[in-house]
């Protein structure tokens, strides 16, 4: 009975210690007093979501934004969401594959806006508000799309953070650009499994590989963030919470007062 309660203890010890991350990088004095857009301030189907008109309109109430980048085969970078061209460019294939000019062909969900450049996004938000910056890898193409985006960011002057599902994109910030403001994205992966096998929903989930990437913050899905693994990432280690996508003013309201940073669609926070 004895060596079982040890062997408990220490694997409980693991758990937590795997969870570690950084504390208070000095971005969070401005990005706790910042609201930020789900993929832009869309309001389908006349503004589509990760569209320029979508981004401008975040900036016209002084909000940030929360936005995607893909790495295509010609090294050019687009702000999108899904690997998969269908849902919001309505034609087969996966935007990895695409050339800039094979891109620009492309319209966003039956509207006549192209998807954009990552250098067009930066350009609007440069001087007007902060960007959370999600790196969309696939296809094992994490450390080239994560040197693409670091190197453009060199001469980038506004504020923003880089996230990420895939832990090994936040590793290579890590390793890169160690100064960037790094986050871990994050779910239930047991609730949705999104296709993943059962060990990887499990490390994934509860954020195992944190002890590597050392995270400055996690971004949590808010229906999920009562989950054990992301209360004691801001219990115990103190690492700043990001809930993801916050659908109501409630929820958002009910977030901030926990300190954490919303991300919000679908409804505009400052109406009464």
């Amino acid at each position: 009975m004895l060596t079982v309660l040890i062997i408990l203890l220490v694997l409980a010890a693991l758990y937590l210690l795997t969870l570690q991350g950084r504390r208070n990088h000095p971005l969070w004095k401005t990005f706790r007093h910042q609201r930020f857009c789900h993929r832009g301030y869309h309001d389908k189907p006349q503004i589509p979501e990760n569209s320029l008109p979508a981004f401008r309109r975040a900036i016209d109430h002084g909000w940030g934004a929360e936005l995607d980048v893909h790495l295509l085969k010609d090294g050019t970078l687009a702000v999108f969401h899904d690997s998969d061209l269908s849902r919001c460019a309505g034609v087969s294939g996966m935007i990895e594959d695409l050339t800039l000019p094979e891109l620009k062909k492309l319209r966003l969900e039956g509207t006549d806006e192209q998807i954009p450049l990552f250098d067009e996004v930066l350009a609007l938000f440069a001087d007007a508000a902060p960007l959370i910056i999600e790196l969309k890898s696939a296809n094992g193409n994490h450390y080239a799309l994560t040197n693409a985006v670091c190197e453009r960011l060199d001469s980038y002057k506004g504020e923003f953070c880089i996230e990420s599902f895939d832990p090994f994109c936040v590793l290579d910030v890590k390793k890169l650009r160690p100064e960037i403001c790094r986050g871990q994205l994050s779910m239930n992966f047991c609730k949705d499994p999104s296709g993943l096998p059962f060990y990887k929903r499990v490390i994934a989930g509860n954020m195992l590989l944190n002890f590597l990437t050392r995270p400055d913050f996690i971004a949590y899905k808010f229906e999920d963030r009562k989950a054990l693994s992301p209360t004691l990432c801001r219990t115990l280690w103190g690492i700043q919470e990001v809930s993801w996508t916050i659908r109501q003013k409630e929820d958002l309201l009910e977030a901030e007062q926990a300190g954490s940073i919303g991300i919000f669609e679908c409804f505009d926070p400052d109406e009464p």
